[in-house]
C-alpha cells in the first residue's frame, strides 16, 4: 500500500523534551509554558480555612448512617446541607436504599453490630420511603 492508499488517521507528535539517553532536548514540550494551578475550590457555606471541626469516625457505621441521611434528603424530609429547601428525589431515595441493601448483604461473622445497624437503618428507611410513596399517590 503506498502512502496516497493508506486510510485517514492521526498523526502522533513526541512532545517530550528529553531523549531516551536522559539527556535535555528543546522540543515543542520544553517550550510550552508550564501549566498554571488551578483555581482554588470555594469553600462551603459556613467553613473555614481553618476548619478544626471534630468529625465522627470513618467507619462503616458513618457510611451506612451517611447513607439514611441521603434518602432522607432524597424524600424531601429533611434539607440538603448548605441549602434551605426540601427536594424530593424519589429515584435518588430508591437507589440509595438499594446501595443500603447491598452493604447488608456481604456476610461480616465478625461484626454482628455491623450487621444489626446496616438493617435498622435500612428497615427505617424503606418504610419511610413507602411512606412517602403512599402519600404521594
Amino acid at each position: 500500500m503506498s502512502d496516497s492508499e493508506k486510510p485517514p488517521g492521526f498523526k502522533v507528535t513526541d512532545r517530550r523534551s528529553f531523549s531516551e539517553n536522559g539527556a535535555t532536548e528543546s522540543g515543542p514540550a520544553a517550550q510550552d509554558p508550564p501549566a498554571e494551578p488551578a483555581e482554588p475550590r470555594p469553600l462551603a457555606a459556613g467553613a473555614q480555612a481553618d476548619d478544626n471541626r471534630a468529625f465522627p469516625p470513618a467507619d462503616f457505621s458513618t457510611f451506612i448512617l451517611s447513607l439514611g441521611s441521603s434518602v432522607l434528603i432524597h424524600l424531601g424530609e429533611i434539607e440538603p446541607p448548605g441549602e434551605t429547601a426540601k427536594r424530593r428525589d424519589l429515584p435518588m431515595a430508591k437507589h440509595t436504599i438499594d446501595l443500603c441493601r447491598c452493604c447488608g448483604r456481604k456476610p461480616s461473622p465478625t461484626s454482628p453490630q455491623r450487621r444489626t445497624s446496616c438493617w435498622t437503618v435500612f428497615s427505617t428507611i424503606c418504610l419511610r420511603y413507602v411512606e412517602v410513596v403512599k402519600a404521594g399517590s
